[in-house]
């Protein structure tokens, strides 16, 4: 039977999350709003929409975020032709593409920045397809963007699992009833990783690629 490994993107497998943490900090400070950093960090993983939500609150003017997104999107652009891959993230998706696994993305970002993320982790013949920002109604914590991606790659959750760096990651995972595996590389506590459903934490992607032999009942299996 097929097994799938869902991965998230951003902070999992390409080393952005300090990126979008200062381009939404400095679109935030270009409407007027002086959001912290550390806050803007804890909330990397949520789509736009639920990120500006979760910083600003219910009370804000909604109808200035869409030129929050737009002056974000545009400021974290300027970055799409030289985003760094975490340390042996394209080996860890051949390596599991070429021990029969199907390999899915389940990503905030939209077709654009995907584009960039894919060429910078440069292994698209391990990717079977993408679930991204523009596939879903509800991004993470919701279940849906895992669930796109187990539909696509065809397995059922029990034979999946999810490999992400937020705590979004994980409670988007846990809903969906997939087996849950953190990275350290996107700058979250493993104490909030393991809270958030986090079956097993790993420092980065080459970390997890040279662990996967050790981890019976699970991505090895």
């Amino acid at each position: 039977m097929e097994r799938a490994a869902v991965f998230d993107v951003d902070g999992t497998l390409v080393d952005t999350n300090h990126l979008h943490v200062v381009t939404w900090w400095e679109a935030f400070r270009q409407a007027g709003h002086l959001i912290p950093m550390h806050a803007v960090h804890r909330a990397v993983g949520l789509g736009s929409s639920d990120l500006i939500a979760h910083l600003l609150g219910d009370d804000r003017d909604k109808d200035r975020d869409d030129e929050l997104s737009t002056a974000h999107k545009v400021l974290y652009g300027q970055y799409f032709d030289r985003l760094p891959a975490l340390r042996d993230a394209g080996r860890l998706l051949r390596r599991l593409h070429r021990d029969g696994w199907t390999v899915v993305l389940a990503t905030s970002a939209g077709d654009a920045e995907l584009t960039a993320l894919r060429r910078a982790i440069d292994a698209d013949e391990a990717i079977t397809a993408t679930a991204g920002a523009d596939d879903v109604q509800e991004g993470k914590p919701a279940p849906e963007p895992v669930e796109r991606a187990l539909e696509l790659a065809g397995v059922p959750a029990e034979r999946a699992v999810f490999v992400g760096d937020t705590v979004w990651d994980m409670r988007a995972g846990t809903r969906a009833g997939v087996r849950c595996v953190g990275v350290l590389c996107g700058g979250i506590p493993r104490a909030d990783l393991e809270e958030a459903g986090a079956d097993a934490v790993y420092d980065d992607p080459a970390h997890l690629l040279a662990s996967l032999p050790e981890l019976g009942g699970g991505m090895a299996e």
